[in-house]
């Protein structure tokens, strides 16, 4: 069959011709235009259609951006379609600036790139000594985010734009002083406060329970008691360590490289020198540094005139602290220990030598070369050692970068088992049980390769859980990829009753002591408000405290905001907060006290209000921009679970 196709080619060429050109004509270029179509159009904006997939690829971007700054974080709480809907929200934004900008005509000027391209930390270390941009390592940079320079560029240019639109309102935005004031004054407004704490702990000896309420509780709240959901899987993993344990090397090849690199090998040149220094900043005065040099030239023409008193010299005049006082001296140093120019004239010199006038960023220098200790070639058996290390890396470096890209496609191609793969490369299959689908807290992958997360998500995605498939090859750390496969999957469920008995009293305690804890506080309060004018010594409540959002006196957050929200005009004025497993308080604000003055809080609360100031009016201008542009969401906005709770 595929003979006759190679052998009679034009035949098959006209026979494709006459298939394809009828199918227009019985269904339209349009049919074919069907091809192009990503799902249905989700938002508008200036008669810009978004549709499904690009909604879906800009979420993908954003919970790859939040995963790359923040790897362990669990990504699963960005599938939800409220966290969908907030994405596509900021896509319809960003769409609407873009419209915007176009409209005003905002582009930004050859310049203004180049200003902003420089402001970039990665592009401003690619500049060269002289100035110039390595257009090479640029390239480099550009393609690392799936982009040409001009590509890059272009996009920079549209951000450039972009951020005209609403600097202008953000900047504007001014926060007076008299505003801030009285915002300030409710926000850091302090109350004194009596509260009186009943905590559940302090009712649990008097919680009394039988089986029965054991059982009952347990029944009720059987989703409380179940097992972590879990696999017991089998992975292999492909790294630059394990290659090189791996390695065997052979006698001739590290004689070769002794040879090969026998310089780089021995130990390093050092010099020894003293030194007299004048001191000259790079931006005192004309005057001032022609003094010190001056100074310098006279002392030059003395030791050049008698070398042995160098030493003496140098502890008279030299203006180093460190070296002066040992006669200039500056012990042994190698390349890279002193200042360019120094180096340069002292690793030129003859053992004795005496420099002319060396000018560094520190002043003036006259060095004396004192001695030289030579690089020490070291034997092939004392370098044995470090050489084998260095081999063993190299060739597996190279080993890794040869075998990832097999490793990788013989999982995927071969995803019914590790074992091919394991043999083609000589690997070890490994074996872990109890793998959760989240991360411990704090582990960071190098650690731990299991707990990295996208490695998780491909173990509990359902192509291996249903499917039994491997997972793709996943770089859990650098030159380190890992591909894995579960073996048993231990779903999340509900443990007997019997393996979870004490943890089952001792949240149905917690739980009595609670509400023991909150019947013996409302009772307080009651009693509180039948004798709203009496004093806080006869009813008992401890003496006041002064309580602000800034100082708390390490009251839990609810308790504050009791605090807070009693109404000025109506004190003394009593409340009891629950506090659920922790007890109940109850709280009586006796008296509002005036904020502390506080000049710098003020000051960064002007600031800090402007900027909310700023980002408000940047809001409403966005919304007029929506109007004028009829932007408009074409989905409905999810209703959270939460919300749909009645109160």
């Amino acid at each position: 069959m595929f003979d006759f196709v190679r052998n009679n080619t034009k035949i098959m060429m006209g026979i494709m011709f006459l298939l394809i050109i009828p199918s227009f004509v019985m269904f339209g270029i349009e049919g074919y235009s069907r091809f192009k179509d990503q799902g249905v159009v989700v938002a508008k904006v200036n008669g810009n259609k978004i549709n499904q997939a690009e909604w879906d690829a800009a979420h993908k971007r954003e919970v790859d951006r939040i995963r790359a700054s923040m790897p362990n974080i669990d990504v699963k709480m960005f599938d939800t379609p409220e966290a969908k809907y907030a994405t596509l929200e900021r896509l319809v934004r960003d769409q609407v600036v873009a419209a915007a900008a176009q409209k005003l005509h905002l582009v930004a000027s050859d310049s203004r790139l180049a200003r902003e391209l420089q402001s970039i930390p990665a592009i401003a270390a690619l500049r060269t000594p002289d100035g110039k941009l390595d257009m090479a390592r640029y390239q480099q940079l550009a393609a690392s985010q799936g982009m040409t320079p001009e590509m890059f560029e272009i996009q920079m240019r549209a951000d450039i734009s972009n951020r005209q639109v609403i600097q202008g309102v953000q900047g504007s935005a001014l926060a007076t002083k008299a505003q801030t004031q009285t915002a300030m004054n409710a926000f850091m407004q302090r109350r004194e406060v009596q509260i009186l704490n009943f905590p559940s702990t302090d009712f649990a000896g008097k919680v009394s329970i039988s089986d029965a309420d054991v059982q009952a509780y347990y029944d009720k709240n059987a989703a409380k008691f179940q097992s972590t959901e879990s696999a017991d899987i089998e992975y292999v993993v492909l790294d630059i360590d394990s290659l090189r344990q791996s390695i065997v090397l052979k006698e001739q090849d590290l004689k070769a490289y002794y040879e090969q690199n026998l310089q780089r090998l021995s130990s390093k040149e050092e010099r020894r020198a003293s030194h007299i220094l004048i001191n000259a900043a790079k931006d005192a005065p004309e005057a001032e540094r022609k003094a010190a040099r001056a100074k310098a030239e006279e002392l030059l023409k003395a030791v050049k005139a008698k070398p042995a008193s160098f030493a003496e010299v140098a502890r008279k005049n030299s203006q180093d602290p460190g070296s002066a006082v040992k006669g200039g001296d500056l012990d042994f140093f190698g390349r890279g220990a002193m200042v360019k120019a120094f180096e340069d004239a002292a690793f030129s010199m003859k053992k004795s030598d005496i420099s002319d006038i060396v000018e560094s960023e520190f002043g003036f220098h006259i060095i004396q070369l004192t001695d030289i200790k030579a690089p020490k070639a070291q034997s092939f058996e004392a370098m044995r050692p470090a050489m084998e290390a260095d081999l063993k890396k190299q060739q597996a470096q190279r080993q890794y970068a040869e075998l990832a890209e097999t490793f990788s496609n013989m999982v995927y191609e071969q995803s019914d088992s590790l074992k091919p793969v394991a043999d083609k490369l000589k690997l070890s299959i490994q074996k872990a049980s109890k793998v959760g689908r989240n991360p411990a807290p704090q582990t960071q992958p190098a650690q731990n390769p299991l707990s990295h997360t996208t490695l998780l998500q491909a173990l509990f995605s359902e192509a291996s859980l249903q499917k039994h498939r491997n997972t793709e090859a996943v770089e859990v750390a650098p030159n380190t990829l890992l591909a894995a496969r579960v073996v048993k999957y231990q779903p999340a469920a509900t443990l007997p009753l019997a393996d979870v008995k004490d943890w089952v009293k001792r949240s149905l305690t917690q739980d009595k002591a609670a509400e023991l804890a909150k019947a013996q506080g409302e009772q307080r309060l009651a009693a509180l408000k039948a004798n709203a004018t009496s004093n806080a010594s006869a009813d008992g409540m401890p003496a006041a405290v002064v309580v602000s959002r800034e100082k708390t006196q390490k009251q839990l957050p609810q308790v504050v905001d009791a605090i807070l929200r009693a109404d000025p005009a109506k004190l003394p004025a009593a409340s009891g907060v629950d506090l659920g497993p922790q007890g109940y308080a109850v709280v009586r604000v006796t008296k509002v006290l005036a904020p502390e003055d506080n000049k710098d809080l003020m000051t960064q609360a002007q600031q800090q209000f402007t900027q909310l100031w700023g980002a408000a009016e940047t809001q409403a201008y966005l919304a007029e921009l929506k109007l004028m542009l009829k932007a408009e969401i074409l989905i409905p906005k999810p209703v959270s679970e939460k919300a749909k709770t009645p109160a």
